[in-house]
């Protein structure tokens, strides 16, 4: 049996501007490139009496006086196709044409085959490389103890866009590999990230000599400067002390204008190939190793501090002969005012507060193993919200005051959502402890339910702000790459999965503080009660979902 196309939000307001377009009287006036003809709803507000909005400064725009066409307003309500939702009420009021969806059968319909509103909506192909500059060897391995706040921001952002782009189908790889069971290595390990290590004694001196051969005998070779130059033999000396016998010098400028390369700082000159560029240039070559060059991109996501190193090391790859399509993802500074600390004492402090506001609210509960994992995680939580939940490309500020504690309660950050996800899991236990007692039946299935029961405004705004559009969100970051230019920089929006479980996790725990769920056990409240488990059931399941793109389990009690 097939599964069903899920209803998309992109695909209504697709179907909705067609049907509003037809027959339209200026319709020439209009960019199609840039219309904006309806708008989703989404307050609480708003979504009272209606679903979708077309202002009528459009309808003006459209129609003569702003006077729909009967037979337009028809083709709206018998709308229908792959992914569009059922429509029900539409009305022309003094806001613009108003539409309702039909919320019954969109209920029906999602919590009845909801596997599809959890995963990317589409799958896709190719190769991706995440290079993270900060973790690459430059006189020794990093360690947490140097790693600076604004690299590890690099690096659980790396992580992130890894888990997003394998769920749309990519092959992903990461570089650089860091030695196995080293600190760097365990510290990852901590917030939840499994980087691909090496044996200690692991070399890539073969590499590195191919990758310097392929520099010397690059067509990008400046030979002139070369010359002039090398003036005496103590700066050949030199040389091989950095690892090269002579001096390399490659014209990056000359490979952006050549490949005819947009966004590239126009300052690019020429470069001379330091043993430190070697090894990375070795790293992403053992990296690419089994992709296939013509389905490949890098994504180096690195500070912008070091955008500039990291756009000559990009042309340096290139000069090689590498052919992968380069973007760059930069990430703003992290900025802690008044206090200078690296990200083994960030961690370590925000895990002392974790456990401090744990015992200050649960008691001497906490201890044992199962604390310590609940506390692991709630910091991993903490600490990927703040650093995740801003655009990437602007600068965090972090509250780093020792005695500002970190709230269990306040409706933002990582400690709220997980804190909501585990109010699911209580529920859940709630309910089969009571089926277990006889108190109330299984869930039956859907289509034995009426889902004209849920009623409730904060029940619609959980389908149509979160379940339904989910999966339209996991896909953004591949159909960036695919789609949004071609120059250095590509701005991924990683913040996105973090802002919507914040937001998810404001309007479910008003809704859960508002509605008494697990009712008296009585036959004619079932109904209504299995409908609002199915409700939180695909709720919960989202909250999984959207944890796993985090490297986060969900904690199963709080």
């Amino acid at each position: 049996m097939e599964e069903a196309v899920p209803f998309s939000i992109v695909s209504t307001v697709k179907a909705l501007s067609g049907a509003l377009r037809r027959d339209a009287e200026h319709e020439a006036e209009i960019s199609r490139e840039r219309e904006k003809l309806w708008f989703k709803e989404s307050s609480g507000k708003n979504l009272r009496n209606r679903d979708f909005l077309s202002p009528n400064t459009v309808l003006t725009t459209l129609y003569a006086g702003g006077e729909v066409p009967s037979d337009v307003l028809s083709g709206i309500r018998s709308l229908h196709g792959s992914g569009v939702l059922p429509l029900g009420a539409t009305e022309v009021t003094p806001e613009g044409l108003r539409v309702c969806v039909d919320r019954c059968a969109a209920f029906r319909g999602v919590l009845c085959g909801i596997t599809p509103y959890l995963r990317p909506a589409a799958q896709r192909q190719g190769c991706v490389l995440i290079n993270c500059p900060a973790l690459h060897t430059k006189q020794t391995v990093p360690s947490p103890d140097t790693l600076a706040l604004g690299q590890l921001r690099t690096v659980l952002i790396a992580d992130h866009l890894g888990a997003q782009l394998r769920r749309q189908g990519y092959t992903v790889s990461f570089c650089p590999a860091l030695p196995q069971d080293s600190d760097i290595v365990n510290f990852l390990k901590t917030l939840g990230i499994d980087w691909p290590t090496v044996p200690v004694s692991w070399t890539n001196e073969d590499r590195e000599e191919k990758m310097k051969k392929a520099l010397e005998n690059s067509t990008y070779r400046d030979r002139e400067m070369e010359r002039g130059k090398r003036r005496s033999r103590g700066e050949e000396i030199e040389g091989e002390r950095r690892g090269i016998k002579e001096e390399v010098r490659i014209n990056l400028k000359q490979v952006v204008q050549d490949e005819n390369l947009q966004g590239y700082d126009p300052s690019l000159g020429t470069c001379t190939v330091q043993r430190e560029a070697l090894c990375h240039l070795a790293q992403l070559d053992s990296a690419t190793t089994d992709f296939p060059i013509s389905t490949t991109t890098a994504l180096h996501v690195t500070s912008c501090q070091d955008e500039f190193r990291q756009q000559q090391t990009a042309m340096l790859w290139r000069a090689a002969g590498a052919t992968a399509v380069q973007r760059l993802v930069i990430c703003g500074p992290v900025k802690t005012p008044g206090i200078q600390m690296n990200a083994a004492q960030y961690l370590q402090l925000r895990k002392a507060q974790m456990k401090e506001a744990s015992e200050m609210k649960y008691g001497d509960q906490v201890e044992g193993q199962t604390w310590d994992d609940i506390i692991r995680v709630m910091t991993s939580a903490t600490v990927r919200f703040e650093l995740l939940s801003t655009v990437h490309t602007s600068p965090v500020t972090l509250d780093v005051q020792r005695d500002s504690g970190v709230s269990t309660k306040g409706p933002r950050g990582g400690v709220f959502v997980m804190y909501n996800c585990a109010r699911l899991h209580t529920l859940f236990s709630s309910y089969e402890k009571g089926v277990e007692q006889g108190l109330y039946p299984e869930i039956p299935g859907g289509i034995e339910l009426d889902f004209s029961a849920l009623k409730e405004e904060g029940e619609w705004l959980l389908l149509f702000n979160y379940l339904i559009p989910f999966s339209e969100l996991l896909e953004q970051s591949g159909q960036i790459l695919e789609h949004e230019g071609s120059t250095a920089r590509v701005n991924l929006r990683t913040e996105q999965v973090c802002r919507f479980l914040v937001s998810l996790s404001k309007d479910f725990s008003s809704y859960y503080n508002r509605v008494h769920v697990l009712g008296e056990p009585l036959p004619h409240l079932f109904n209504q009660m299995f409908c609002r488990l199915l409700l939180l059931r695909a709720l919960r399941e989202l909250y999984h979902s959207a944890l796993d793109s985090l490297n986060l389990p969900p904690i199963p009690q709080l």
